[in-house]
């Protein structure tokens, strides 16, 4: 009988799923598999840390709607992962994480970088407490129906990310060719709303005098987009996002009030806090988004009452009571809503003065950005790096962003054109992720205009994503927003205890440091810009636009705070106030 190694094997399995690229390092372990790879449709796209490597493989899944693949080594390798893992864990990306192993054989005896101190050889259990599901294959033989289920897990009902743990010995053994008997679902059918539910839901929005539709980052895809849109609009009802959500609807539609929570507005805020019914879709209700739970500032439940939906049952009343709860495909759920409130109420209504009232402070949000983005204050102002950006790019560009003012600014002020992408890292909240996460997105879509909009922290966190970009011919832009400090919680404790000790960047005397980033792209092969003047980044943008290569920007920034009109509890907590039943 043909045989062929289980690593070979793999690999013929993987091409048959329609995997592009596997991101990943190489070690003893996983060498098997990057053998099978080469000659092998399927890329392999070398990273110099595990943890660039898993924000890559993440960025892609991103921008394909389709899974990340990810390739680690035993012990250090797959451990340095964890946070790239996590952080695609918490944000509901698929990604499976393939990892090598110590021999089977030599289980417990502490080979070569084995996990094995408190207990042998369970390096999964690191993987345990964010992924979906981890397996320890036992035998070659079950490598196909893992891989299989793995690839379905990650995918089906709400997405996550897996982890595979293969002992190196598995990939070397000899097994037949794979044949196509673990193929992936043709059709993936998706739980809809029933109608006895999608009624009350309807006859509740109909009822309601102040009504909000509250949406998060799992209302993805262009159809549950128009469904949202169209029941929003025949209702009249007003629309808050999360941050994860920001630019599934045209940040200038009319019913679109913004982001609610630490960085919403006032606007914002009125409606959350005065609805009588909130129609909430795919959402978790995070603390960012709900003012750390604190009923003053944002979501009012009771007396609001909550229709929730969510395909994860353990999202639907979390964080607040629910009036309503259902466990469905939100896309499905808003088309029975939509059906069920047109057979009650066929005409449209209309809210005298909603929309005017919304587009005048969506409108003076913008304004009061623009007009700070016209300064010619050097260092900049951030809002002035916003300004530029939005002047100079192209409206189809993809803003992967890392934790910082660019994050919370882009959130709040930047007005993302209808045909933009923002990316950015919501439940982990990690810095590092956006150069690397760039690279996956630029892979994904070599056409677009990719920019990772970063921090001078989060661009040291992720120095080896830049070797990545030029290895692999991405034109990503990195425009690193340079205050040479962990700005935002510099403010915060300045704010808080009057000084920023350990926050910001200095040399041995004191003095405010910074490498010189865009020196550090030119010696990676990319292309390096240095701002050193207020008119520098544009003419730097469209010089580097124009040429189509990897290029870092270094962007000298003032630390200046997002605004957050709304509440975060540690504020409390270093002001010595603490909830009453604590």
């Amino acid at each position: 009988m043909t045989t062929v190694t289980a690593a070979e094997a793999l690999v013929a399995q993987l091409e048959s799923y329609g995997v592009e690229y596997v991101f990943g390092t190489c070690g003893h372990t996983n060498i098997a598999l990057l053998d099978a790879l080469g000659p092998s449709p399927v890329e392999f796209v070398i990273a110099r840390h595990e943890q660039a490597a898993a924000h890559a493989a993440d960025g892609y899944a991103r921008a394909t709607g389709r899974p990340g693949v990810l390739l680690t080594h035993v012990g250090p390798g797959m451990m340095n992962a964890v946070t790239g893992v996590a952080t695609a864990a918490l944000d509901s990306v698929p990604l499976i994480v393939l990892t090598g192993d110590v021999p089977s054989y030599y289980y417990g005896r502490h080979p070569h970088q084995e996990v094995n101190l408190h207990s042998d050889a369970d390096q999964t259990a690191v993987y345990r407490p964010f992924c979906k599901r981890t397996w320890q294959v036992q035998r070659a033989a079950d490598l196909p129906r893992v891989t299989e289920r793995a690839f379905f897990t990650a995918t089906g009902g709400r997405p996550g990310a897996v982890l595979v743990n293969i002992p190196m010995d598995l990939l070397n053994r000899p097994v037949p060719p794979y044949a196509g008997d673990h193929p992936l679902p043709g059709h993936l059918g998706r739980p809809g709303l029933d109608e006895p539910t999608a009624g009350r839901i309807a006859d509740a929005l109909l009822a309601a005098e102040r009504p909000l539709i509250y949406f998060g980052g799992g209302l993805r895809g262009p159809r549950a987009r128009a469904e949202l849109l169209a029941l929003a609009e025949h209702l009249d009802i007003p629309l808050a996002h999360s941050l994860m959500a920001k630019g599934t609807v045209p940040d200038r539609h009319p019913l679109l009030l913004g982001m609610p929570g630490f960085w919403g507005l006032a606007k914002t805020h009125e409606h959350t806090l005065g609805a009588d019914v909130v129609l909430a879709l795919a959402t978790r209700f995070a603390e960012t988004d709900a003012s750390s739970w604190d009923a003053t500032y944002t979501w009012n439940f009771p007396p609001s009452r909550l229709l929730q939906i969510d395909i994860d049952p353990a999202e639907i009343g979390r964080n607040y009571p629910v009036h309503i709860g259902a466990v469905a495909d939100v896309e499905l759920a808003l088309r029975e809503i939509g059906a069920a409130v047109r057979a009650r109420r066929s005409t449209s209504l209309t809210r005298p003065g909603l929309r005017e009232g919304i587009a005048a402070a969506r409108g003076a949000v913008f304004d009061t950005a623009r007009e700070a983005g016209r300064s010619d204050a050097f260092p900049l102002r951030p809002q002035r790096i916003l300004a530029d950006l939005r002047d100079a790019l192209p409206d189809d560009a993809v803003l992967v962003t890392d934790v910082g003012w660019n994050k919370n600014g882009v959130a709040q002020c930047y007005d993302l054109p209808e045909q933009g992408r923002f990316i950015t890292p919501g439940g982990a909240s990690t810095m590092g992720f956006g150069p690397a996460a760039a690279v996956g997105v630029q892979l994904a879509r070599p056409e677009a205009v990719v920019v990772a909009l970063i921090g001078d922290g989060g661009m040291s966190a992720q120095l080896p994503a830049v070797p990545m970009a030029v290895e692999q011919g991405a034109p990503v832009l990195f425009v690193v927003m340079n205050n040479r400090a962990h700005g935002t919680i510099a403010d915060l404790q300045e704010s808080s205890f009057g000084r920023s000790y350990g926050c910001e960047f200095t040399d041995a005397s004191g003095r405010p440091y910074s490498p010189d980033f865009a020196r550090y792209g030119e010696s990676c092969g990319a292309d390096g810009y240095t701002v050193s003047a207020p008119g520098d980044l544009r003419k730097a943008l469209t010089d580097a636009l124009a040429r189509r290569r990897p290029a870092v920007l270094d962007v000298p920034m003032v630390n200046e705070p997002v605004p957050t009109p709304g509440h975060w509890n540690i504020k409390d907590i270093y002001a010595g106030r603490f909830p009453a039943d604590t």
